[in-house]
């Protein structure tokens, strides 16, 4: 009996050893199914939604289509907590921000879907991920400012 207790105490030891030990499991899809990696298409236009959520987050782009109609294109982008940790934040990006992304399109046909974009100014220049008050003091500090000083 004291062998069975023994080998069952070891068993239990080496497996909480490999729990904790082994490297972290990332969960996650790939976007090959949805959207075709051998193909880019780029988008100039404007932003009309910007949704900054988990799982993924969304940012729509109205822009004309080769027809010359305006349609909405949807761009998928990383987790939001993923972004963040990059600086970005819900007023990154806002409605009415002129933008262009490259990406990979969707593969259903008819849509206006983009994956994996790289996003710029129209000009290509960089996304500023801190936005300015009209005196050039940033957002982020003054909401540190006042909540220091004991405002909302």
């Amino acid at each position: 009996m004291k062998a069975m207790l023994w080998i069952s105490s070891l068993a239990a030891v080496v497996a909480l050893g490999f729990v904790l030990t082994s490297p972290p499991a990332e969960a996650h899809h790939s976007s090959t199914p949805f959207y075709d990696d051998t193909q880019d298409v780029e988008v100039i236009g404007t932003v009309s939604r910007f949704n900054f959520r988990n799982p993924h987050s969304f940012i729509y782009i109205e822009a004309e289509n080769e027809d010359g109609q305006m349609v909405e294109w949807e761009v998928e982008l990383g987790a939001a907590v993923s972004m963040s940790r990059s600086g970005w934040t819900r007023e990154t990006i806002q409605t009415g921000d002129p933008i262009r992304a490259v990406g990979n399109p969707s593969r259903a046909a008819g849509t206006f879907g983009m994956c994996c974009a790289r996003l710029t100014q129209p000009d290509g220049s960089e996304i500023q991920l801190v936005r300015f008050e009209s005196d050039e003091v940033p957002l982020q500090l003054v909401a540190f400012v006042a909540s220091l000083a004991g405002g909302s």
